[in-house]
């Protein structure tokens, strides 16, 4: 019998409690068997100049996650040459495990623009998408293009509410260069090796 599969996709640059947070109420609400973090490689929709080499990224990953045993780390996305895709991500790991089921965490704005996706009725049709819901004002617009989605591509999208953490990575990095404080922003080793490896000061 497959596994329920969490997965949790970004830059993660760096990696902060908001994620963290994410993957834990995915795994919690969804009682899912892990949540594979999954640090993207080539990312066509952001300006990779500010972000960090893979595999620095993945240090501060493993560091993040070392005490969970249900998160693990994926290098799917790292290790492949070219844009990184959603798409071509799932089919390699359904080529890895057709047994398994796949629920892609993502946030409000994600799923706002998940039609501009690549091949967007691929990625609908091959796992579910728990959608994090913020706030009343959210939660309906999310549920309109839940619907929409659900009409057109008869998806699977589970809506999953949890606690506001105003934190983001671009704020992060803001405060290294103004060395401002980041404590409480992020687990404390990622905090040190930032500090120690000196990243972020000259981004």
């Amino acid at each position: 019998m497959g596994k329920k599969i969490g997965i949790m996709g970004g830059t993660f640059n760096p990696i902060h409690y908001g994620h963290l947070l994410l993957a834990e109420s995915a795994r919690e609400v969804f009682e899912l068997d892990k949540v594979l973090f999954m640090p993207s490689g080539d990312s066509y929709m952001k300006d990779t100049s500010a972000i960090l080499d893979g595999e620095i990224r993945l240090q501060m990953l493993k560091l993040a996650i070392a005490d969970n045993p249900y998160f693990e780390i994926s290098r799917i996305e790292l290790d492949r040459t070219g844009p990184t895709y959603t798409r071509d991500t799932l089919a390699a790991l359904q080529n890895q495990n057709n047994e398994d089921s796949y629920f892609f965490i993502m946030g409000a704005d994600s799923l706002l623009m998940l039609e501009s996706w690549k091949d967007p009725e691929f990625i609908l049709h091959n796992c579910t998408i728990a959608v994090a819901v913020r706030g009343t004002g959210t939660a309906e617009k999310i549920e309109k293009i839940a619907g929409h989605l659900i009409y057109e591509y008869q998806a699977d999208i589970r809506i999953l509410p949890v606690r506001y953490i105003d934190i983001s990575s671009s704020d992060i990095r803001d405060n290294l260069k103004k060395k401002a404080s980041i404590r409480y922003l992020l687990p404390e080793k990622v905090e040190a090796y930032i500090k120690e490896n000196e990243l972020y000061v000259s981004c």
